[in-house]
């Protein structure tokens, strides 16, 4: 099963006429997702990848029904008119494969969200993919690599990393295990949506029997995602593996978010406060696939 997308999801392109909106559209259809729209303001009437283009997601919505994704592919400083657009639309997941959005862009954009009751995955998620079901945004990049690196299975993935979503569902293929879903959260310093929010549908969901996360050093994702284990809401094996442990302390690298604050987001704050929570730490990717192999139980 997985969770948020599988391959009854309807999903409508925001910017499918631009050239990144256009070719991710092109592989979401191919790989069997859903994509039953996509806007461009002023292009309505035309197609793209044999998927029909409206002037807004409400033209949209109103020819096709509620749709449940919106993908949004237009520029940082254009963001936020595109998520109000779709939530005001009524579409209830919204992943901008979007990054150098504004801060306080980002910031009304998640309030206006939650005011809304809509989901907004990143700003700077790459996407979703469910093996074999669906993927939203550009994670797997194509259909050949994204059948080579994700394959069906128990395993649910969380990524910081856009680049590196591919590794923990390599690691897993190779040591004997799939993955139910994996979720690129997003590289931007705010974000709609944390791991610790989805823990609860991993929870719930019967395919998963255990969570893996490529962790990075920075933000306090990993540390939440204790809190919620600590709490008994997720009881099912959680592993990461912290890129740049190595990293002196204070030093900062890669994205946006990987800023250590009042102790959170170290290496060592992240990795003491899941194994205090009862998860796991693996010391390399390859270790994951052998620690889940000695704790999942069935």
């Amino acid at each position: 099963m997985g969770i948020l997308i599988d391959r009854n999801t309807t999903v409508v392109v925001q910017g499918i006429t631009g050239r990144e909106g256009s070719l991710r559209a092109a592989y979401m259809k191919e790989y069997g997702t859903k994509v039953v729209a996509g806007t461009s303001p002023g292009k309505g009437g035309q197609t793209v990848a044999g998927i029909p283009v409206y002037h807004t997601v409400k033209e949209a919505v109103a020819e096709h029904g509620p749709i449940d994704f919106s993908v949004i592919f237009v520029p940082g400083r254009a963001l936020k008119v595109a998520v109000k657009e779709a939530a005001d639309a009524g579409i209830k997941n919204i992943v901008p494969c979007v990054e150098s959005v504004p801060i306080h862009d980002i910031m009304e954009m998640v309030a206006y969200c939650k005011m809304k009751g809509t989901r907004l995955i990143g700003p700077g998620s790459i996407g979703i993919i469910t093996p074999g079901e669906a993927v939203v945004g550009w994670l797997g990049g194509n259909v050949e690599w994204a059948n080579t690196f994700f394959k069906p299975g128990p395993i649910g993935v969380f990524s910081r990393s856009g680049g590196q979503s591919g590794t923990i569902p390599w690691v897993l293929k190779e040591g004997g295990f799939g993955v139910s879903t994996v979720v690129h959260t997003g590289t931007e310093p705010v974000l709609g949506t944390s791991m610790a929010d989805l823990l609860p549908l991993f929870e719930a969901d019967p395919q998963t029997k255990g969570v893996a996360v490529f962790s990075e050093i920075g933000g306090s994702q990993e540390e939440e995602c204790a809190e919620v284990i600590a709490s008994g809401k997720f009881t099912k094996p959680f592993v990461i593996y912290v890129a740049g442990a190595w990293a002196p302390e204070g030093q900062r690298f890669s994205h946006a978010s990987s800023i250590v604050e009042r102790g959170r987001g170290s290496a060592k704050s992240k990795m003491e406060a899941i194994r205090k929570a009862g998860g796991y730490v693996a010391m390399s990717p390859t270790d994951i696939p052998r620690i889940l192999k000695e704790v999942i139980k069935d």
